[in-house]
């Protein structure tokens, strides 16, 4: 079946083809949302949350991408959702408690699941370290380094994604590279000294 029928059937709510959907896309939603939010039990619910909007937004596609990079944006902002969400949970809770200041890349339980196929890290603390630091990145780089690094697209896929052009992607990335350069560095010598 070509992308016009299956969005048409999508559109039309056809059960075979929301199963379909499913099917075809369930790795890569959840492989996503794991990439931004690397903890399992949160990663599923966010998947499932994709899909519910891909359901109740399927009208809204406008086919001047591929279905795909239309998926892709839907899980990278309800990913980004959550963790808008979550840090504004985490400084009401900071604010209540004034209970002394956190280290930058503190050890907390959020980042349980360190397993991520797109991550071939060998130690469980490098990963936890390498996703604590890409998290502390400002949103811009982190969607692009998480998209091109760990998803492994190409620029012109996280263009089309972001909606932003080729040349944005590149200087997104070099900074987020650097970035997470000095990120580590801090840390290492913080942990070495």
């Amino acid at each position: 079946m070509d992308e016009k029928q299956f969005v048409a059937d999508l559109r039309a709510k056809k059960r075979e083809a929301y199963d379909q959907l499913v099917d075809e896309y369930q790795k890569l939603v959840f492989n996503t949302c794991l990439s931004f939010v690397p903890n399992t039990t949160d990663a599923e619910d966010i998947a499932q949350e994709v899909f519910i909007e891909i359901y109740n937004s399927i009208s809204k596609f406008k086919e001047n991408s591929k279905l795909s990079t239309w998926i892709y944006r839907i899980s990278t902002n309800k990913c980004l959702e959550f963790i808008r969400k979550k840090n504004t949970k985490k400084r009401f809770g900071f604010m209540q408690s004034l209970g002394g200041a956190s280290l930058p890349l503190d050890k907390t339980h959020y980042f349980t699941e360190f397993n991520h196929p797109g991550i071939q890290l060998e130690q469980k603390e490098q990963r936890e370290t390498l996703f604590r630091a890409i998290d502390r990145l400002p949103e811009g780089q982190k969607i692009v380094f998480t998209l091109h690094k760990i998803e492994g697209l190409s620029y012109k896929e996280v263009s089309e994604i972001t909606k932003k052009s080729i040349s944005s992607v590149e200087s997104l990335l070099f900074r987020a590279k650097k970035n997470l350069k000095q990120i580590l560095t801090i840390y290492y010598k913080k942990e070495g000294g």
